[in-house]
């Protein structure tokens, strides 16, 4: 398994790159939830999202984790709440987000969380209501206090989630994210041109906000040609590695509904090179996205040893302000100035991205 480091995060924690959001397990026995997080855990996983399961996920997952607290992450949401039912709901009254906050931690057997979420700020009303009412007041209260150690917030709106990022009070940006949304072909929560969608999140990444990444197949969209907006299906590897390859990406945080997700999900840890390769994409993108690097490395192998999709994802957040970029570009074995232009990469590149071109103007900018 592979992990990341939440950049305003301890140097001594590590999250995997692959995480589980318990949206849809609602409809899992209790024995079923509680097996799911102890396979999750014992194969490297340790970072979840309990939003939207229902209350019926919490005891389980209390039991899951019992012993190995210190061993996973979890995201809460203020804001995300439940009917007497234990279905799933979300509010703006501060006394129901502060009794079911107490109640997820009792339940849960701890006494904080690792990451405490605004929940669902995608309208400016949205972020008014939570400086309004007293919530994120709450959040930053019981981070002082301890029982929350990181500030989140999950958002499918750019300008909005900008304005949550110029407030500097996040550590992490919960978003969705995936081809279809990236490249305007998804539906209403796909929102932000292909432009804005890349600008944030090059805008989290020199700023050292990290990404857990919700939505990753597009509800299982992607999944099938007949309900692809591309028409063509994806696959889970290929959408998780499409998603890990955005800036500032701290983990992919995908649903599971029981042990057989699960199982398939771990199969991403070992996959080859060529199971994860989401190039196939390029046939698909907008006019609008069309030569832009994202990063996808299909350009490889480069005759002259050119990490391609690094060299151009360092120039970029460069560009966006990352003091940081230059630093990381520097310490490259190879080179944008070793390109002897071949062409090799143009040609296969499947967004149209003239690459030896590109690396000329990268030496450029980074030698002076």
């Amino acid at each position: 398994m592979e992990y990341r480091k939440l950049p305003h995060g301890r140097a001594d924690e590590a999250f995997s790159v692959l995480g589980l959001g318990m949206g849809s397990m609602q409809e899992s026995s209790d024995k079923e939830i509680e097996a799911v997080i102890r396979r999750a855990v014992a194969s490297g996983i340790n970072f979840f999202d309990l939003c939207a399961g229902g209350k019926s996920v919490y005891e389980p997952f209390g039991r899951a984790i019992e012993g190995e607290r210190e061993k996973v992450f979890f995201q809460l949401h203020f804001g995300a709440v439940y009917n007497e039912k234990g279905e799933y709901g979300w509010s703006r009254d501060l006394d129901v987000i502060r009794d079911t906050f107490q109640w997820e931690l009792k339940v849960l057997g701890t006494d904080y969380a690792d990451f405490g979420f605004l929940h669902c700020v995608d309208e400016d009303k949205d972020l008014q209501d939570l400086l309004q009412n007293g919530i994120l007041d709450y959040v930053m209260d019981q981070k002082a206090a301890g029982r929350v150690h990181y500030i989140g917030f999950s958002s499918h709106t750019p300008s909005v989630a900008n304005k949550v990022l110029d407030m500097g009070i996040a550590d992490l940006m919960m978003f969705s994210i995936n081809p279809a949304y990236d490249m305007e072909q998804g539906d209403e929560l796909g929102i932000g041109s292909v432009s804005e969608r890349a600008e944030l999140f090059r805008r989290c990444e020199t700023e050292g906000i990290g990404i857990s990444v919700m939505k990753p197949f597009h509800g299982g969209k992607l999944l099938d040609g007949k309900t692809s907006p591309f028409h063509t299906p994806l696959t889970r590897f290929q959408c998780i590695q499409y998603a890990l390859d955005r800036p500032g990406v701290l983990a992919v945080v995908p649903g599971v509904r029981g042990m057989n997700d699960l199982e398939e999900l771990l199969l991403f840890d070992g996959a080859e090179e060529k199971d994860r390769d989401y190039s196939i994409i390029g046939q698909f993108t907008p006019e609008s996205a069309q030569g832009s690097c994202v990063y996808c490395n299909h350009c490889q192998p480069c005759p002259a040893g050119i990490d391609v999709g690094l060299v151009n994802k360092y120039y970029d957040l460069a560009l966006a302000g990352d003091k940081m970029a230059a630093s990381h570009y520097d310490k490259l074995t190879v080179k944008a100035d070793a390109c002897i232009g071949c062409g090799h990469c143009d040609r296969r590149c499947p967004f149209r991205v003239k690459q030896s071109d590109r690396m000329r103007d990268i030496a450029e900018y980074f030698r002076n």
